[in-house]
């Protein structure tokens, strides 16, 4: 094992899978000769060429149909939409080609493409480029979506997704770029299904994905130190399809249950997975489960404002003393 920054794993497995098959290739706005908006391309453009490494010009739903096209005939792209807001304009080519083409040609047609963004929150980037998409595209069947909260998920999901045979958006988080972690020196590849257990627990569990994981991290160790509680911190990295059974043997265990996400609650993660706590354990619970999510208001650019409009560690903290009674 050694430390590598987020952007370092993605770049890394991104480096080892044009490596290992001349097929696949990236495509995106400010890829190839800047080396990515996040770094997570740099050096590939020099290693691999234009022809390999294509900068795109400002037009999602074009170059990311290009890429999807190419997939039915063998090449191996690996899209990166520089804001996950932009990805609105590609919807067409996602959900309806790529996501679809396998069952609409009875099996004749694959598209193994995968297509990365950067979403999120990150600091006063208005309400236009914090975008929390990740709800939309797990209501997209057909379609695998994977959320990494460390560096070691990016480096492994990117290398599975690359040589998975369904189309994959690997939905990533703006604020996690320059997050260091462990990765693996031998070559790695993380399961696309499941879930982790990023803290065991008993009293309560909680629930979360990509930035929120850290949130709960935090948030259960004060809730130890201070309160004697011991929460499980349930680290869902695969969004689609969501790991029923790991939910259900979580809940079954600590029979109270927070849902943490960064987006807002309507219609979203969390309250998908609290649809599956109630038909798959609803007899297990103890209290009625939770929420933690944004307001649901278009992000604020004003500081103070936008840090109102989305949870935090006290607001993890708060929740699961009501959850709890306490």
């Amino acid at each position: 094992m050694h430390q590598l920054m987020f952007w370092e794993a993605i770049r890394r497995a991104h480096d080892e899978e044009m490596d290992n098959d001349p097929m696949v290739i990236c495509m995106g706005e400010d890829i190839g000769v800047v080396g990515g908006t996040y770094k997570a391309t740099q050096g590939l453009y020099d290693k691999y060429g234009p022809e390999r490494v294509m900068d795109t010009p400002i037009s999602e739903n074009g170059y990311t149909g290009l890429a999807i096209g190419a997939s039915f005939i063998g090449v191996r792209p690996i899209v990166e939409i520089m804001s996950v807001n932009f990805a609105w304009l590609a919807m067409d080519q996602i959900f309806n080609t790529a996501a679809k083409v396998r069952y609409m040609s009875g099996g004749q047609l694959e598209a193994p493409v995968v297509i990365r963004s950067p979403g999120g929150t990150a600091h006063q980037l208005g309400a236009q480029h914090s975008a929390r998409m990740e709800k939309v595209f797990m209501g997209i069947a057909g379609l695998r979506v994977v959320t990494p909260s460390n560096p070691k998920q990016a480096y492994g999901l990117l290398k599975s997704a690359v040589r998975c045979n369904d189309p994959v958006f690997i939905n990533e988080h703006e604020l996690m770029y320059n997050m260091k972690g462990d990765v693996p020196d031998d070559e790695y590849f993380h399961p696309l299904e499941g879930l982790e257990v990023a803290r065991r627990g008993k009293d309560i569990s909680l629930f979360a994905y990509n930035i929120s994981v850290h949130w709960c991290l935090q948030a259960a160790e004060i809730l130890a130190s201070q309160y004697q509680i011991d929460a499980e911190v349930i680290d869902l990295y695969t969004l689609s399809p969501l790991d029923r059974k790991g939910i259900v043997k979580s809940v079954s265990k600590t029979h109270r249950a927070v849902i943490v996400e960064e987006a807002e609650p309507t219609v979203g993660v969390g309250a998908e997975i609290m649809a599956i706590i109630n038909e798959e354990c609803f007899y297990e619970l103890d209290a009625a489960p939770a929420r933690v999510s944004a307001a649901n208001v278009p992000i604020p650019y004003n500081h103070r404002l936008e840090k109102e409009a989305i949870p935090d560690v006290e607001d993890v903290i708060k929740t699961v003393l009501a959850t709890l009674g306490r």
